[in-house]
Order: C-alpha cells, then sequence, then structure tokens
C-alpha cells in the first residue's frame, strides 16, 4: 500500500511540472477566457469526532483534524464546469482525553482506555494520528470562467497509509488535580491502528472558502484490537493556486 502511494505521489508531482510547461495542453481543455484558479492547495481544519465511540471512553477537549493536499485538477474538456481532481496529501487526527490512560504500546490483545478519575493523571492527554492520504475528488462549479467568485461542489474518497500513532502527556497531576510533575510524556505504536484508511469526503462552499465532511468508512482500530469507532470530520477548507 505504502508503494502505491508513493509511486502515484511521484507520478502527480511529475505530472504538475509537466502541466505548468505545456500551455498547450491547457488550451486544449480550456478557452483562453476560462483562465481560473484550480484549488491546487487545499487546508483544512476541522471539528473531530468518533463515530459509535464507547460512553467509557471520556474524550474531552477540542478534537481536530489538520489535512494539507496538493491536487492537480483536470477540468473536462467538453463541459468546463465539471473537473476531476487528484493529489497527495497529510492528514492529522488530534482526539483529546480526560483524565484517561490510552494503552498504545501496551503488551496486551487490545489497546486499553483506562479511567484514571481516582488516581494519578495527566492535565492534557491527546492521541494523534498521521496518515499519507491520496484523494480523489469530482468537483463542479457554477462559474468556471471565474473560479474566485464561483459556488463549488465536490465529492468523492480517499485512501491513506498510516505514517505513524501515539498519545502525548502532559502535566502529570494527583486526583485532586495537583501537580506533582510538569514534564511531558511521549508513546508512540502502530500495532493496534489499522494501517490503511478509506474515507468518502464532501465540499460545498464559495471561492476559496468551502464546508468539508470526511468520514472514515474503515474503522481506526485492527479488528479484534480496539473499539469499532470510525473518525468523523467536519470543518473548513482554504483552496488556492
Amino acid at each position: 500500500m505504502r508503494r502505491i502511494f508513493f509511486a502515484v505521489l511521484i507520478l502527480s508531482l511529475a505530472g504538475s511540472a509537466s502541466a505548468q510547461n505545456d500551455t498547450t495542453l491547457t488550451r486544449r481543455i480550456l478557452k483562453p477566457t476560462e483562465a481560473r484558479s484550480n484549488d491546487h492547495f487545499l487546508i483544512q481544519l476541522g471539528y473531530l469526532s468518533w463515530v459509535n465511540k464507547p460512553d467509557s471512553i471520556n474524550t474531552s477537549g477540542l478534537p481536530r483534524s489538520f489535512n494539507m493536499y496538493l491536487m492537480l485538477d483536470f477540468p473536462f474538456k467538453t463541459n468546463p464546469h465539471w473537473s476531476v481532481a487528484l493529489g497527495p496529501g497529510i492528514a492529522t487526527d488530534h482526539m483529546f482525553f480526560d483524565k484517561t490512560y490510552v494503552g498504545v504500546k501496551d503488551n496486551t490483545s487490545s489497546i486499553r482506555f483506562q479511567d484514571l478519575s481516582d488516581t494519578s493523571h495527566f492535565r492534557k492527554y491527546k492521541l494523534t494520528t498521521a496518515f499519507a492520504e491520496l484523494p480523489v475528488e469530482l468537483r463542479y462549479r457554477f462559474n468556471p470562467g471565474n473560479d474566485r467568485r464561483s459556488v463549488k461542489i465536490a465529492l468523492g474518497a480517499k485512501i491513506g497509509t498510516l505514517l505513524s500513532a501515539g498519545v502525548k502527556g502532559k502535566d502529570f497531576q494527583d486526583k485532586n488535580e495537583n501537580t506533582l510533575n510538569d514534564y511531558t510524556e511521549k508513546e508512540k505504536s502502530k500495532q493496534f491502528f489499522n494501517r490503511t484508511r478509506l474515507s468518502v469526503m464532501g465540499r460545498v462552499g464559495f471561492g476559496h472558502f468551502t464546508f468539508f465532511g470526511a468520514y472514515s468508512v474503515t474503522p481506526l482500530f485492527r479488528e479484534g484490537q480496539g473499539p469499532v469507532v470510525r473518525p468523523l470530520t467536519l470543518g473548513l477548507t482554504v483552496g488556492g493556486l
């Protein structure tokens, strides 16, 4: 999976360089009067939730996702309202917990979410995952001749490979929330996580700003090694170039 992803990444970047130098190809696809911003570079910030999360897992704070993509846009020759876009990117999720221990490195058959309300715990604690992703979008612009002033709709899917997973705790406290040690602890391990993620996604908005949603079809954790939760993110996309 990872070899396939990076092969597509190299081909995408090579295609981007070729497309920028080949103005003849651009003229064949779009008329000169239809030059536009193609949303090559996308930045996403969203609110993260876990669908089907058990009540026993105490999440807290503001869970969030941060994604960045570099995409190539291919308008339809017969209808410039429509285009297909694809390209590589990085997606990170940050889930926060309240007085909880997450055993990403434990020598157990499944990942543990241990309630530490009655004992020592970290004041701030989060689980972070990072995926290399390849999204594919079918895009529609209501005003393809002026992309910056057009309503946009996009639907698609993305496949990703897990780069890293781990937890980070900060400020160790006793059960009465008195500080015992203001140090930071980090642990990393991918043993309980699905290495491949398939998600469906959609965007709608105006100009450079669109609202997006992404839902993971595959569970976060491997079968039998954790709760069957699926990440869902809703947020804002800023596009440009």
